[in-house]
């Protein structure tokens, strides 16, 4: 074994121990606090709701952990085990050397991933989310979604993939900087195309007809200073109980979609004030704060990639003795994960950050009162534990815990 295989392993190794040791440091954590409310949610959460939250949340984190196990254990067998090599094989076999070929490698393993994923995917939808009263879809529904979505992910990946592979065997030394303006425009655009072309293939989306809640929603965007191009409902109930809103699109074509579970459970104060909340992510710049930081740390991977891609111990070191920029493509995105793992918790704390700074807009905004109340239901009716591990929470939660985040709405 060469040294960067070894590196390799350890950083896999590492990696794969801390997520197992934090989702059992969770689970721990989430029982041991399962028999009481906390005292600051005790007017408007049940004992039973807590429970429930409790049992939810130790269930998933515990697939979780099956499923690092699992993801682990394929990337071994990817490389160490010689799978890939063989996938290199099989279609060279079929196509001579180019373009076509390296599409047929990065298609083949998509498709093995997509298959060891399903599983998965089946027992989260139909297994816990059933037990737990959220899953209203079917499973011909189910697999209905699963055929668009690959569809969709062939009809605009297969192209990137082509284009990213091009650039690598024709641009030269740079071909990554070239590769990072098509990524980066590649984002924007499907952040253009997703509300009109995408969304609209899984859901159905409709005016808001409240004319109450309208007329709230329309005074809070003047008073902000905010444009959209419209109000939509989503039948978001069409597939689970949660509830949810967000911002979809940009510039002149910014839209604000409401699950319909969420506008049945809230007051119209209450969807105010999450409203509030996410116009605050965008007036204080964070969406074009993230998707600058994306493009930067993405900028520095490729440049890394063009790097490694030169150098045969970066697959002699995974067990590929064939190398081509689709391989090297491939064992580049295999590889990160493990390296890059121990970077997680600063993405977290940078988020967190910003859900406070949303809040606060909030406060400004609309009622810091409403805004509680409207969380407490959404904490109760989502099932989300009220009592997470605190270094679990630090290391992944991109929202600030529950006690800590109600904690400074109650200052405001």
């Amino acid at each position: 074994m060469t040294v960067f295989g070894l590196v390799f392993l350890l950083a896999l190794a590492l990696a794969t121990s801390l997520r197992l040791w934090l989702a059992w440091r969770h689970v721990a954590h989430v029982r041991r606090h399962r028999a009481a409310v906390p005292a600051e949610f005790q007017d408007g959460i049940s004992l039973d709701a807590h429970q429930r939250a409790a049992d939810y949340t130790c269930v998933k984190t515990q697939l979780g952990m099956v499923s690092a196990g699992v993801e682990a254990g394929i990337v071994l067998w990817l490389t160490f085990g010689g799978a890939l090599q063989w996938m290199h094989e099989l279609t060279a076999a079929w196509l001579a050397p180019g373009i076509a070929r390296g599409l047929a490698l990065i298609v083949l393993l998509t498709a093995l991933m997509t298959a060891a994923e399903l599983p998965f995917s089946l027992y989260r939808t139909f297994r816990i989310e059933e037990r737990f009263g959220f899953n209203r879809m079917t499973p011909g529904l189910f697999f209905i979604d699963l055929a668009k979505s690959l569809l969709v992910a062939a009809a605009f990946g297969i192209p990137l993939a082509a284009c990213v592979l091009w650039l690598m065997e024709g641009m030269g030394t740079y071909w990554w900087v070239y590769a990072w303006f098509v990524w980066v425009g590649f984002n924007l655009f499907m952040l253009a195309v997703y509300p009109t072309w995408i969304a609209p293939l899984f859901n159905k989306f409709s005016p808001m007809q409240d004319a109450e809640l309208k007329v709230r929603v329309e005074r809070l965007l003047a008073r902000c200073g905010f444009k959209v191009k419209g109000l939509m409902v989503m039948d978001g109930s069409k597939r689970s109980s949660h509830g949810n809103a967000y911002f979809t699109g940009f510039g002149a074509a910014k839209r604000i979609i409401f699950f319909d579970t969420l506008l049945a459970r809230l007051k119209p104060s209450e969807v105010e004030a999450v409203l509030a909340h996410e116009l605050g992510h965008f007036k204080l710049r964070h969406v074009a704060k993230r998707m600058a930081w994306i493009a930067a740390v993405s900028l520095g991977f490729l440049w890394l990639l063009g790097y490694l891609m030169e150098k045969d111990w970066f697959f002699h070191g995974l067990n590929v003795s064939s190398p081509s920029t689709a391989m090297a493509l491939i064992l580049f995105f295999i590889a990160l994960p493990s390296f890059t793992f121990l970077l997680q918790p600063v993405g977290a704390m940078y988020s967190r950050r910003h859900e406070f700074e949303a809040d606060e807009y909030a406060a400004r905004h609309a009622s810091a009162g409403d805004l509680v109340s409207a969380l407490v239901k959404l904490y109760r009716d989502n099932a989300s534990t009220l009592t997470p591990d605190p270094a679990h929470s630090a290391f992944y939660d991109s929202h600030p815990p529950a006690l800590a985040r109600i904690a400074r709405l109650q200052k405001a």
